[in-house]
């Protein structure tokens, strides 16, 4: 089997690069590193089936060879990346969807595409289905993200519908792991940054609002088996467990000992105020639920960002 992963090179894409060499496949990384990390992929680079291309794929892109997958995992991925990067995630979403399908079409290959749960926007509906249509504001300030996951979605489901490319969907909820960046911006190297620091722990609002954390490695279980299914629509992959921002720091604290306070700010626009996935589809289709509890896999993280900050000091 060969397998093509965009975006490689960035966190969820090189644990999937792993599981993909694990089972097997040849895999051919392709990744330009505007969010993604040489050193994410450096320990994959003497192995006989593993193969990177530096690219942009937004730009066309031959692959000599067949394919057998395709998997579109390349765009920034967290608020401060993309707010960085508003034009460059829009045309990954958009220019790179076009290019890696097509790829998929001319080499008969599957097809993953990486959404978000971000397709829900400030969601009015809780928990989040798959059949729920979101509530998204278009021009907000984070809308670069949002609405090129957006478009993405429409032109996979087009591929599917008009030339018959074999596609799969799947609407990733917060993840959280090794190889994430400390300044990523999301909230949980936030934390972990400033508590390992002992710098005031930064909550938006008055932290009541929700997130659900999975686990890297239930994540990538849940995507390879869903790219076994013939099933063409989205499917939601996360971990129902929900915990408010407030009180996902005071365990960030807790684990790190840090004696850190938690200092608030105002709610940025269009900030979603819950966030948890039914999973229900993903059980019934993939026989997939996450397995690595919140507490486990904050401790395998914390241990990761330990070994960088001592690493770099």
């Amino acid at each position: 089997m060969r397998t093509l992963i965009t975006g490689g090179a960035g966190f969820v894409g090189s644990h999937l690069c792993e599981r993909f060499l694990q089972e097997g496949h040849e895999v051919i990384c392709v990744d330009n590193f505007i969010t993604g990390r040489p050193e994410n992929v450096r320990h994959l680079l003497t192995h006989p089936r593993f193969r990177i291309i530096v690219h942009d794929i937004s730009k066309p892109l031959y692959v000599d060879g067949l394919l057998d997958h395709v998997l579109h995992f390349a765009s920034p991925a967290s608020p401060v990346d993309y707010r960085n990067s508003p034009i460059q995630t829009l045309k990954v979403g958009s220019l790179g969807t076009l290019v890696t399908l097509g790829i998929a079409k001319a080499h008969a290959a599957k097809y993953l595409l990486a959404s978000t749960s971000e397709v829900y926007g400030d969601p009015e509906v809780h928990p989040q289905t798959e059949d729920y249509w979101g509530h998204v504001n278009p021009v907000g300030e984070r809308s670069m993200y949002d609405e090129a996951k957006r478009f993405a979605e429409a032109m996979t489901m087009a591929y599917h519908r008009e030339h018959g490319v074999r596609t799969h969907i799947v609407r990733i909820f917060n993840t959280y792991g090794e190889r994430m960046r400390l300044d990523d911006g999301r909230v949980l190297p936030n934390f972990v940054g400033q508590a390992l620091r002992g710098e005031p722990l930064t909550v938006y609002g008055e932290g009541r609002q929700t997130r659900s954390f999975c686990y890297v490695s239930d994540l990538v279980e849940g995507i390879y088996r869903l790219l076994q299914t013939d099933y063409a629509l989205p499917v939601n992959l996360g971990n129902p467990a929900e915990v408010t921002i407030r009180e996902f720091a005071e365990e960030i604290l807790r684990l790190t000992g840090s004696k850190s306070p938690i200092v608030t700010r105002p709610l940025p626009p269009d900030d979603p105020k819950q966030r948890k996935p039914d999973i229900r589809l993903a059980k019934q289709l993939l026989g997939w639920e996450p397995k690595v509890d919140r507490e486990e896999g904050l401790k395998r993280t914390l241990a990761y960002f330990q070994e960088k900050i001592h690493c770099n000091s």
